[in-house]
């Protein structure tokens, strides 16, 4: 399987600490994989290192056969490569739809001056109406945000980020605040993905979620990488279970 994104040997510094500390991982096209660990593990400062929201240490990451360290958070979205955030922070005067054609249609000069010259129209947008659809939020579309619960809200948050129609899209915590039917359904919504030309980093505590979505999954501790391998691969690992459990923790069936 070809890399869509490659990492090596990533460090991540803030100050004197050192959140990320040589990790390197890899993510196939087609691929999900998940980036697991305990809180304060890394995994944060990972996706910001890898989207631009701060500036590797150190380290080599290829998106596309081609080095990002260093652009700017605004030129490795228009390269294929979008995040989510852990907290959704949504236009609340906007609809749902509304709320994603903003993110699908990124301004430039032209879009700038047909809003100014032209009159006000209803657009369609298909990426939009396909983002709607693999978060299944076409119920809602013409809702405020709002209006909604917190874990349709969430979903939202993610169809924002598909709706830049990405070749990959790393997710940090998407599932949170999704109670046990919604993270199902939304497991469901991610394993198509791939299907439809998305590949997937995904970043989350819902260990059911993660194992049940992942071909691969990679977990760190302290920054640094502990394991890697399949989710049977992972959930059998003793330095996964003594880094999330403790050294005389208890049942590693939690994990």
């Amino acid at each position: 399987m070809n890399n869509l994104l490659m990492v090596e040997d990533l460090r991540v510094t803030y100050g004197g600490v050192t959140a990320v500390d040589g990790v390197s991982l890899s993510v196939g096209h087609g691929e999900i994989v998940g980036l697991i660990g305990p809180n304060g593990a890394g995994k944060s400062s990972m996706i910001d290192a890898l989207t631009g929201y701060h500036q590797a240490a150190a380290g080599r990451v290829i998106f596309d056969g081609e080095p990002i360290i260093g652009a700017r958070p605004y030129a490795i979205a228009r390269r294929g490569l979008i995040r989510t955030f852990q907290s959704v922070e949504l236009f609340d005067d906007l609809t749902v739809e509304e709320n994603l054609l903003v993110a699908a249609e990124q301004p430039s000069v032209w879009t700038a001056l047909r809003d100014l010259l032209a009159p006000p129209r209803a657009r369609r947008n298909e990426n939009v109406a396909w983002a709607q659809q693999a978060c299944g939020l076409d119920d809602v579309a013409d809702r405020l945000p709002s209006q909604l619960s917190h874990g349709r809200r969430k979903l939202v948050g993610v169809a924002r980020a598909l709706a830049m129609r990405p070749r990959l899209v790393l997710m940090d915590e998407p599932a949170a605040g999704l109670d046990n039917d919604e993270s199902i359904a939304f497991g469901e919504r991610v394993r198509s993905l791939p299907e439809r030309g998305v590949s997937v980093l995904l970043v989350d505590h819902d260990m059911g979620l993660v194992l049940s979505l992942c071909d691969r999954i990679v977990v760190i501790d302290f920054g640094r990488v502990i394991a890697s391998g399949t989710p049977d691969e992972i959930r059998d690992s003793p330095p996964v279970i003594e880094a999330y459990l403790g050294r005389h923790g208890g049942d590693h069936e939690r994990i």
